[in-house]
């Protein structure tokens, strides 16, 4: 049976007991001559059943066309064999259940133009074989996060400004359903005992979730997503994410195997780096990825990818990141890449990086390179181990040779804020050095940032490195200069 397929998207989906309210005998303004016998019914459960009115009152064509779509979708799932459709190849499947609509549009002949007509039998199909209202969205072009607070609170990111979309969702039932449709592929599960997960659409967009009783007003879910065609290193110069000669450094950086940290916070664009720089891994190394959600597309051929898994319903069987990277060591594999560091699979990932795995990769959630440094260091101290300070300091200074810092910049635009060097340990203290940076100037009458792109004028000291591996840079790369203004 195909997802969505046991029941009807139209219909409601309970995710526990839900008490109904009663509206009590007589009236709203009846006397009750028990009052503890029959207590009023709870505020927000009747501020939801009024919505709908309320929504009916305000456009009665919405409410209309509403009640045209269950009227025919009930009408097709009573049609429909259910055993068939699960033999038959989606596209015929699709093309065979348009036709099944058409017919019962011709039946009940309701008043609509050919375009209305045409709206209908498409989301009656996106109800049915996809994802409903949200499946309009995940076509449209140029949009990069969609958050839903609610059903009838659609937010997306468009050119990163934040709008709101004409898209909405029946009730909560209707949003629950989808989010459940969304989780279910993917192996997870999310209920009343499991109220938080985090998933991926088939195209690797990241996908969190999280519904009452955490969310107080209705289910939320957030779609991070990834385009049909991942960015090349083309798009990303043409955006000025970052350029020419920080873009030599880098790949440079990736081909000589030097272990690398791309830090940034929320919606900067590590991933989208990280995806971009696995391109010049060689086709020969065995790779191995490890993520919560799978998201990274790795163009290579010979890449093994592992995903964490949840405690199922008795919180048991989880397998976290910390499990995989110790049973990623016993693969043999040439570089591991860790989606986000976390927690305690730092240590392990450090320690690898130490052990013959040059060339691996992680990001992680920090403002800037000196700080990424402080969270290793409090994510390696989840582990339990109560290693000195210097000790700590000195696993990271040999293991990480590069930090590439990502930012999302007022407006919207995300660049490569600074590659950073690691050098090594002086007492206690990691010493750094900046190789490129980007200096924000000011904002412009949009609300854009703007700025440049310069180089510090310092070379690094893994030139040998870079060298010895055949990656020859300009002689005049690291010269201080401007090297580009955005």
């Amino acid at each position: 049976m195909l997802n969505g397929f046991g029941r009807s998207p139209l219909g409601h989906r309970a995710l526990g007991p839900t008490p109904v309210p009663t509206r009590p005998p007589g009236g709203v303004g009846a006397e009750s001559p028990e009052p503890a016998a029959a207590p009023p019914p709870p505020p927000p459960p009747k501020a939801k059943a009024k919505e709908p009115e309320a929504l009916a009152k305000a456009d009665p064509a919405v409410a209309q066309f509403e009640a045209i779509k269950r009227r025919i979708h009930g009408k097709l799932v009573d049609r429909l064999d259910f055993n068939r459709v699960n033999e038959l190849d989606p596209r015929t499947v699709r093309a065979e259940v348009r036709a099944v609509i058409e017919h019962l549009l011709d039946e009940d002949d309701p008043m609509l133009n050919k375009a209305e007509r045409q709206r209908l039998v498409d989301e009656i199909l996106d109800e049915t074989f996809g994802l409903g209202p949200l499946e309009a969205l995940l076509k449209e072009e140029g949009i990069g996060d969609i958050m839903i607070n609610g059903p009838r609170h659609v937010f997306i990111e468009k050119k990163g400004r934040i709008e709101r979309s004409v898209i909405n969702f029946r009730d909560d039932d209707h949003l629950l359903q989808i989010i459940d449709r969304i989780v279910s592929r993917v192996g997870r599960r999310i209920d009343e005992s499991s109220p938080m997960v985090d998933a991926r659409l088939p195209d690797g967009s990241r996908v969190n979730a999280i519904i009452p009783p955490l969310a107080l007003d209705g289910p939320v879910l957030t779609i991070r997503m990834f385009g049909s065609k991942p960015l090349s290193q083309d798009d990303l110069l043409r955006f000025k994410a970052f350029t020419p000669e920080m873009l030599m450094l880098m790949e440079a950086s990736m081909k000589a195997r030097l272990n690398i940290v791309i830090s940034g916070g929320t919606g900067s664009g590590k991933t989208t780096l990280l995806n971009t720089l696995s391109s010049f891994i060689q086709n020969d190394h065995r790779i191995i990825t490890i993520e919560d959600a799978a998201e990274l597309r790795l163009q290579q051929e010979h890449v093994v990818r592992l995903e964490t898994r949840p405690p199922n319903v008795e919180g048991r069987g989880a397998v976290t990141a910390t499990d995989l990277v110790k049973n990623a060591l016993r693969m043999r594999p040439d570089r591991i890449i860790i989606g986000e560091c976390r927690g305690a699979e730092t240590l392990d990932m450090i320690q690898a990086m130490n052990t013959g795995h040059e060339g691996s990769m992680t990001t992680v959630h920090a403002n800037n390179p000196r700080d990424a440094m402080s969270r290793l260091e409090t994510m390696i101290s989840m582990a339990g181990l109560e290693l000195p300070i210097r000790a700590l300091r000195a696993q990271f200074a040999s293991a990480v040779d590069l930090i590439i810092q990502a930012n999302r910049l007022q407006g919207g635009p995300r660049k490569v804020t600074s590659i950073t060097e690691v050098v090594g340990m002086e007492g206690d203290t990691i010493i750094m050095q900046e190789i490129f940076k980007f200096e924000q100037l000011g904002v412009d009458p949009n609300g854009r940032a703007h700025g440049r792109f310069v180089a510090t004028g310092i070379r690094p000291t893994f030139m040998e490195r870079l060298e010895a591996s055949g990656c020859l840079l300009p002689h005049d790369l690291f010269r201080q200069r401007v090297l580009l203004e955005d």
